[in-house]
């Protein structure tokens, strides 16, 4: 791989598939004070792409996103539909499903990842404001014993369903 590749980055987020987010947050929340957990539903409308193996699939997942310290930490609930997250379950329970890497260009990343010999597992996209954003999971858990998740950050989210604790409390 060349230098700089979309390896050679910081990991940005670590990602926990987990039986109940709102139970996991508050937990979280109640031993350790951790707080500001931004909610989204991931599903379509909001996801204006879905994909699992190559398909085209429709899924829905709960996610909580929140910072230990430096580190961004998402909780992922899986909702409905077959995912990467039900086959992490299926083989392994729940827990740390994914270390995440920010990339500027996920055109570039993934072609990176596919020299490399990588396909993507599962993504979606457009669910920012302007309808970009993407994340892409690869499948490097077999050889790794993680999955890596690309995620290019929409330039502007939208607001949160909910945030825990309540910014009114």
């Amino acid at each position: 791989m060349p230098e700089g590749s979309f390896l050679d980055r910081s990991i940005g987020q670590i990602g926990y598939v987990v039986e109940n987010v709102e139970e996991t947050v508050k937990c979280y929340y109640e031993l350790f004070g951790i707080g500001n957990w931004h909610f989204y539903t991931y599903q379509r409308p909001l996801l204006k792409f879905q994909n699992y193996r190559g398909k085209p699939i429709d899924f829905s997942a709960r996610i909580a996103l929140g910072y230990l310290g430096e580190s961004r930490v998402e909780f992922i609930q899986n909702l409905e539909g077959r995912t990467i997250y039900t086959d992490f379950i299926a083989a392994h329970g729940y827990g740390v499903q994914h270390l995440g890497i920010y990339v500027p260009s996920m055109k570039e990343a993934l072609a990176e990842a596919a020299e490399a010999g990588f396909s993507v597992v599962m993504e979606g996209g457009g669910f920012g404001l302007d309808g970009d954003g993407h994340f892409a999971y690869l499948d490097t858990e077999e050889r790794f014993g993680i999955c890596y998740e690309l995620i290019e950050r929409p330039k502007r989210r939208h607001e949160p369903e909910q945030i825990f604790p309540s910014p009114l409390s």
